[in-house]
């Protein structure tokens, strides 16, 4: 009996043939040549919707985490300046709604558009970004998480941040900073679209990997 049953066991398995090996998950795209970013229509290789949405947060966040940005977005109540994110150079102070102290006003050096004269970059509603958002030595999966939360992001709605970026002009002068500084990859109107397709995959954050065990 004992012997039947191995038999028809191994008949069993020989039929049944090999099990069948996993499909491989869609490969990402390629990266991005320097200075440009990739478009949504690059990322639909990815067919897992989440998987998707967390790599057009990723190709983003290379703007997000640019010095023209996070330069803006400090941890305390300095702006930051060059690429090294230097302390302002003459110290400059926050105040009250990020727009610089009473006598020292961000907007009294940094005008409607850049100085090449004076070498002082400018664009419209120039100011630090609030406090809650800091982005300067933060990881893209922390940013996102932070931009995802209207409790750190000014109450505004994930759409509401995609047209701030898309829009804004204070975002817009990151691609034409004058004076050597440099830009970060792509253009707004690019960045746009990228965050628009986040949303429209899920909105879904980055993992942080330097919290991962």
């Amino acid at each position: 009996m004992r012997a039947s049953i191995r038999f028809l066991a191994t008949l069993l398995a020989a039929c049944s043939g090999p099990a069948p090996v996993p499909a491989k998950p869609p490969a990402p795209p390629p990266p991005a040549a320097p200075g440009q970013l990739l478009p949504p229509s690059a990322f639909t290789t990815i067919t897992e919707p989440a998987a998707r949405s967390r790599a057009m947060f990723a190709e983003a966040s290379r703007v997000l985490t640019h010095a023209r940005c996070v330069n803006c977005h400090p941890p305390d109540d300095t702006p930051r300046q060059g690429d090294d994110h230097a302390l302002h150079d003459p110290p400059a102070a926050r105040g009250p709604a990020g727009h610089g102290v009473p006598a020292m006003q961000c907007e009294t050096c940094h005008q409607d558009a850049n100085r090449p004269d004076a070498r002082v970059p400018g664009a419209p509603n120039w100011h630090l970004a609030p406090i809650e958002m800091v982005w300067l030595g933060r990881s893209p999966a922390q940013i996102c998480a932070q931009i995802s939360d209207p409790k750190r992001n000014g109450q505004k709605t994930i759409a509401q941040i995609q047209d701030h970026l898309a829009h804004d002009p204070l975002v817009g002068w990151s691609w034409n900073p004058g004076h050597g500084r440099t830009a970060p990859p792509g253009s707004q109107a690019e960045l746009g679209a990228l965050f628009q397709g986040w949303i429209d995959s899920g909105a879904v954050c980055p993992p942080d990997e330097e919290n991962r065990p």
